[in-house]
């Protein structure tokens, strides 16, 4: 293709945290700004991109536009064929002291290229998950490039990670006899607990290496020329505000992203058929949910990292079973730590006629499908969004990291959620579900869970506030004029 399509463009290199939730929050926004002008070169880990091949098939990269391209850097770990997500830590740790260097050497690559071919653009901007900042600050500094941070993590996760030295100085480690410990010494972030707060098991302790990872990459939050948050504004409105009185550079909120992928005329979105998904989607789950009643089905998806145990698994199962709604149930091949994920014969047995078993789908077709009625989720804030831009209330199961976070505010502060204990019984799965599909709360729940979709359409229309935000980056940062259109 003639170099002229590129010539001049600005270019931006986005850097996702290697894991499914984070690379797909990543792809959507270097689908926007592409649309906005921008030539993109997206960085994948050659392990997550073999697996991105493996699922969505070798040739689906054939059609891209010559201005946006995918590449890879390795991430030092160990050689594995599994197709599952990374052990947490040992990523986070390639991305404090290994990543750094080969993502350098691809910058000076890069800008080579730049040199010796007519309107080949070097690199302008360096956008980065907001994690790997260890990755991308050693680039920045040597090639003079200035970074975007990308969270795609709610804003009241982000105030609360921000505040990890001070849980560090007061000495709060989480544990059975103090979750319910009142925070409130945090910005605009009212009626939290400890067990609220994003945390890790153990990880409060000053020496815990994925506590300490977490907290310095943020503390890098006022060097960004410009931070994006995956949220809209009348969500997060006060925690916005104060995050942007925290940074030195514009706090955008910028989001839901798939809404303002939605906006782009069809003739204009040429990647639309460009996905992140690092598992094989099931599309026949979508021709199941045609056949069932509007508004019947609970969706049952735990996410691409979180683990149950065996026992877990069979309470979440009975549960589901003795509510006797139908139900989408996506179980991958590792969800149960350590172990096959074996459901009992009498769980078969009583579902077979109302139950679609799978290992991954394509999550916001399923949530909005008109015949899903809830989410049963653990509370991830892409799946989190997604439920909510769908108008699905949700039934919360919060893991790790962020999901606390999320949880507390879904079910207290945006009234969409019901918790469920990190100790799960069937009897409490059973009676919340009823209560989710059938009853009051849960048709309060629905409500609510419509009128955040409702503002979630507005923050992303022509005007919205997550589209002026858009624009607004783009223009202010000086590496492209755009009108709000390509």
């Amino acid at each position: 293709m003639a170099s002229e399509e590129f010539s001049m463009k600005p270019h931006a290199l986005c850097l996702p945290l290697p894991a499914q939730s984070h690379i797909g929050a990543m792809l959507k926004l270097a689908k926007l700004l592409h649309h906005k002008g921008l030539y993109i070169t997206f960085v994948n880990t050659e392990f997550n991109h073999r697996r991105l091949l493996e699922a969505r098939g070798p040739n689906f990269l054939n059609d891209l536009p010559a201005s946006f391209r995918f590449v890879t850097i390795p991430d030092g770990l160990p050689p594995s064929e599994a197709n599952a997500t990374q052990d947490v830590v040992s990523l986070c740790q390639s991305a404090r002291f290994v990543m750094g260097a080969p993502f350098c050497e691809l910058v000076g690559d890069l800008n080579e290229r730049a040199d010796s071919i007519t309107g080949f653009p070097p690199v302008s901007i360096i956008v980065a998950d907001g994690f790997m900042t260890f990755t991308a600050y050693p680039a920045s500094e040597k090639y003079g490039i200035p970074v975007v941070h990308l969270y795609s993590i709610a804003a009241c996760a982000l105030m609360g990670i921000m505040h990890f030295p001070q849980l560090k100085e007061k000495g709060l480690t989480p544990s059975n006899d103090n979750l319910e410990t009142t925070i409130d010494w945090i910005p605009c972030m009212k009626n939290m607990r400890l067990r609220d707060m994003p945390r890790f098991p153990g990880t409060t302790d000053r020496d815990h290496f994925l506590f300490n990872f977490v907290k310095d990459a943020v503390a890098r939050f006022d060097k960004a020329a410009a931070t994006i948050i995956h949220t809209f504004e009348a969500l997060e409105q006060d925690v916005l505000n104060a995050l942007s009185a925290m940074s030195s550079g514009p706090t955008y909120a910028v989001g839901p992203f798939q809404l303002l992928i939605d906006q782009i005329p069809g003739n204009e979105n040429h990647l639309k058929h460009i996905g992140s998904n690092l598992w094989k989607e099931d599309m026949d789950c979508l021709q199941w949910l045609n056949s069932q009643k509007p508004k019947s089905v609970v969706y049952i998806n735990f996410g691409s990292v979180a683990l149950l145990t065996s026992q877990q698994l069979v309470e979440f199962a009975m549960g589901i079973a003795n509510s006797g709604y139908p139900f989408l149930w996506i179980i991958r091949p590792d969800l149960v730590n350590g172990d096959s994920a074996i459901l009992p014969p009498e769980f078969n047995e009583e579902t077979r006629t109302r139950a679609f078993i799978t290992a991954w789908c394509p999550q916001e077709e399923v949530l909005n499908h008109p015949s899903v009625g809830g989410f049963l989720t653990h509370c991830g804030w892409n799946s989190v969004i997604e439920s909510m831009s769908a108008g699905v209330p949700m039934m919360c199961w919060p893991y790790f990291g962020d999901q606390q976070t999320n949880c507390k505010y879904a079910c207290k502060d945006w009234e969409v959620g019901l918790e469920i204990d990190s100790d799960v019984k069937r009897e409490e799965v059973e009676r919340l579900m009823k209560e989710l599909m059938e009853r009051e709360k849960g048709k309060r729940m629905k409500k609510r869970a419509e009128d955040w979709k409702e503002l979630a359409f507005k923050a992303t229309s022509e005007h919205g506030s997550s589209s002026t935000n858009l624009v607004k980056l783009v223009r202010e940062l000086g590496i492209c004029d755009v009108d709000g259109s390509n």
